[in-house]
């Protein structure tokens, strides 16, 4: 037997019993004769000693260790001098003192220490990525991993109590147009002919919905040869992935919520910011915001200031309106502070996202005794005092905030507000790190704002249903049709996204059409407009990414800190030296030829 017990277990009650323990050399001490071995496994630590009064040969082969030898220990449970007591292991009121010690295998000096929980930043994550095996030996990175596990089962267990059935659709898939790029694999049965590997269960889950499962949910697997960003990683995640039929929208969302909001109490101590979640039409959100997914633990919305500033004395801001763009801004509390070299921080800052420049007031509390407040900026000048005290009001301007303007067409003002009141959020310290700000944007438009290659685009994706009463705009204007689009935010990332689907094969044909898809491309999806013609029930599910969620839950900023064993940015594995060559052989049997292309 390797072990009795784990080093995360022994107990007071435990003092007296001999034991035998089996795990790494977290960290090894001289005290004179005596040897202190803290001994590590998934579970914990226990200290051991090791005294040559006690056992000479014992406290010989100890001396001799070192960090992360894997050794087996037989000794007896003592308890700890009251003066060494240590609370902050589960274990902190025994020792084991050691009667023998097997050496199980030794260990090379690892690449960085693993005792020191140091930060991610302080080793270089090539070094990490590399050495995974080692990286997960880290209590921070197990924990993360062992969350992971327990998100997982809660899901799992909470969807059975639904009446939900654990599903798994094929890994290799047929190659269709559904928004990434595909990873492809060739057939060696079928020569020039692929397969690929599934960006998502998007249709599978629909298909089950026609064969009369009622309630589907996986934990799929899904392949997207898209760049990696910190929120999002490289080729590969998870998602929680389900369906259900005779719903409508609110009843998809509404178990949703349920779930998460049951997960969240039972497995942290995150605070829930709303509830119940509000929804929130997609018009709104992009107004306020600036973006379709909102941190919404602050406040900061943004205000249109078009109708007042249209004919002010500020070129930048009259000539705006003049070209059919807007006048928007921010009022951030406290940001009065902001010294002049953090406002050209900002700046710089805003340019990467279009801006040409940021006027901004600073709002002080006035010198007299007078009711008006005392306005300093550079475009006071300009805008006249009666018009910027104005300004003050409709931004709700108090003494020690400053309001940021940005003026420009729409979508570059959106883009830059939305950008800036997070920014100064964090600068600010308006954020609560343990505050979960959920919320669903809804009555999204069917299709994008711009053409795609002279076609229309779907806003989510192609299956999306059109709202029932704008569905004869579809013949009219189908940039006004909105849709059954759902998606979840979750402190400023979409955290899921989902719809209720099409379920009339007419009305999916019109989405082909509408998209450009010509009558060759929709052959591809014969499958789906044949299966609606035999009684394809209303539908509609959501996707939650498992790592994204994660990552938000545990306060990462990287998915990667989430993932056993992720890739870098650019899609490779450094531990198992993936993607690689592989032999002539295998590309023979496969019917492949590999060309180097010259760029």
């Amino acid at each position: 037997m390797y072990r009795s017990h784990t080093c995360g277990e022994l107990q007071k009650n435990d003092i007296g019993k001999t034991i035998t323990l089996a795990g790494w050399v977290h960290r090894r001490r001289d005290h004179g004769n005596l040897i202190f071995i803290d001994l590590r496994d998934r579970y914990g630590l226990t200290q051991v000693t090791f005294d040559p009064e006690a056992s000479k040969e014992a406290w010989e082969k100890a001396d001799k260790v070192r960090s992360e030898y894997v050794v087996k220990i037989k000794g007896k449970v003592m308890a700890r001098p009251q003066n060494m007591i240590n609370p902050k292991i589960s274990t902190g009121e025994i020792e084991v003192e050691a009667d023998e010690i097997e050496v199980l295998n030794k260990s090379k000096t690892p690449p960085f220490e693993i005792a020191d929980e140091e930060s991610p930043k302080e080793v270089k994550e090539e070094v990490r990525l590399k050495y995974r095996y080692l990286d997960i030996r880290k209590e921070k990175l197990r924990k993360n991993i062992e969350f992971r596990h327990k998100l997982i089962k809660h899901i799992r267990d909470y969807l059975e109590k639904c009446n939900f059935l654990e599903i798994e659709t094929p890994i290799l898939t047929k190659s269709t147009p559904e928004g990434a790029r595909d990873f492809i694999v060739p057939s060696r049965l079928h020569p020039s002919k692929f397969y690929a590997l599934p960006q998502s269960p998007q249709q599978y889950k629909q298909l089950l919905m026609i064969g009369g499962i009622d309630k589907y949910f996986q934990i799929a697997p899904c392949m997207r040869d898209e760049d990696a960003r910190a929120d999002r990683s490289s080729g590969e995640f998870y998602q929680l992935d389900l369906e259900m039929s005779f719903v409508e929208q609110e009843d998809v969302l509404k178990l949703i919520e349920e779930l998460l909001t049951s997960l969240v109490q039972k497995l942290t101590k995150k605070r829930i910011l709303f509830k119940p979640w509000p929804r929130l039409a997609w018009k709104e959100v992009m107004l306020k915001y600036g973006t379709d997914k909102p941190d919404l633990r602050f406040t900061m919305e943004i205000e249109d200031l078009g109708d007042l500033v249209k004919n002010s004395g500020f070129e930048v801001f009259s000539q705006a309106i003049k070209e059919e763009g807007v006048v928007r801004a921010i009022c951030a509390k406290g940001g009065a502070k902001l010294s002049r070299t953090e406002i050209d921080g900002l700046t710089e800052f805003v340019k990467e996202f279009g801006a040409k420049g940021l006027a901004y007031i600073k709002v002080q509390s006035p010198k007299l005794k007078v009711k008006s407040l005392e306005l300093v900026s550079p475009i006071i000048k300009y805008l006249g005092e009666e018009l910027g005290q104005k300004i003050a009001r409709v931004m709700k301007a108090e003494a020690g905030d400053i309001i940021f303007f940005a003026a420009d067409r729409e979508k570059i003002v959106r883009e830059v507000l939305g950008n800036l009141r997070v920014e100064l959020a964090h600068k600010l310290n308006l954020i609560d790190p343990d505050v979960l700000a959920f919320a669903y944007i809804v009555d999204f438009p069917l299709f994008e704002e711009e053409f795609e290659n002279g076609h229309y685009a779907p806003s989510h994706h192609m299956f999306t249903a059109p709202k029932e009463k704008d569905i004869p705009l579809l013949d009219k204007d189908p940039h006004k049709v909105r849709s059954y689009q759902h998606d979840l935010v979750c402190n400023g990332y979409e955290v899921g996204g989902g719809s209720i689907r099409i379920h009339n094969r007419t009305i999916q044909k019109k989405i082909f059409d509408l998209i450009g898809f010509s009558e060759k491309k929709q052959q591809e999806f014969a499958h789906m407009l044949e299966a609606f013609e035999y009684g394809a029930p209303p539908h509609g599910g959501m996707a939650i990414g498992i790592e994204r969620f994660l990552m938000i839950i545990l306060g990462e900023t990287n998915v990667r800190e989430v993932i056993a064993f992720p890739k870098t940015g650019d899609a490779r594995d450094l531990m198992m030296d993936a993607p690689s060559e592989v032999e002539e052989r295998q590309l023979k049997e496969l019917h492949v030829k590999v060309t180097t292309l010259k760029h």
